[in-house]
């Protein structure tokens, strides 16, 4: 079997950030983490969460103990995303970089009898945030000092990006050809 999912972004807009995966069903969540980091363009640099309740609670994610927080986590690479994604429409909210906050929705759209070995990228629309930007909030407000050269951030925000000035960034960026390379090199991640 394979689930087709589509990830989005939450609070991203204009446009909405999102990308439309092919997965096996026996992939676990730890595997399906390093599908999302490769199909984002995120940089496996921090830890994240499964929620199945859309909520803090029983995350599914990497156990461990900061002496903080309380939360009942069930290992990522011993769980199976069919013993929690189980129809058709059914979500599940995963969280990545618990500091700055990205959290997406991953959808079901269809669960199908196709039989596939390695991971898809079907699609995609906007480009992904760079990590460590502060979050949602912080990516808009890096995007409109970045795309205007009045804005006082806009050198700073430039060189933290490594971008040339008079380069804007293209919050439509989204190449489906380097999407694909990406998730092929997904196992650095497992």
């Amino acid at each position: 079997m394979a689930y087709q999912l589509k990830i989005s972004l939450d609070g991203s807009s204009k446009p909405p950030i999102w990308r439309r995966v092919l997965i096996p069903d026996k992939f676990s969540f730890h595997e399906l983490h390093a599908v999302i980091q490769a199909v984002m363009g995120w940089e496996n640099a921090h830890l994240y969460a499964f929620r199945p309740l859309g909520r803090r609670g029983e995350d599914i994610g990497i156990p461990f103990d900061d002496g903080f927080m309380e939360v009942e986590t069930q290992d990522a690479r011993k769980m199976l995303i069919q013993s929690q994604l189980t129809a058709e429409k059914q979500k599940i909210a995963y969280e990545y970089d618990f500091g700055d906050g990205w959290s997406h929705t991953v959808l079901a759209e269809k669960i199908n009898d196709e039989k596939i070995v390695a991971p898809r990228c079907l699609g995609g629309k906007g480009a992904c945030p760079p990590e460590d930007c502060g979050g949602i909030y912080g990516y808009y407000m890096l995007v409109a000092a970045v795309n205007d050269s009045k804005n006082p951030e806009h050198e700073d925000m430039l060189e933290w990006l490594g971008m040339e000035e008079g380069e804007q960034w293209d919050v439509n960026g989204f190449e489906l050809e380097e999407c694909q390379q990406e998730i092929i090199h997904y196992q650095q991640y497992t």
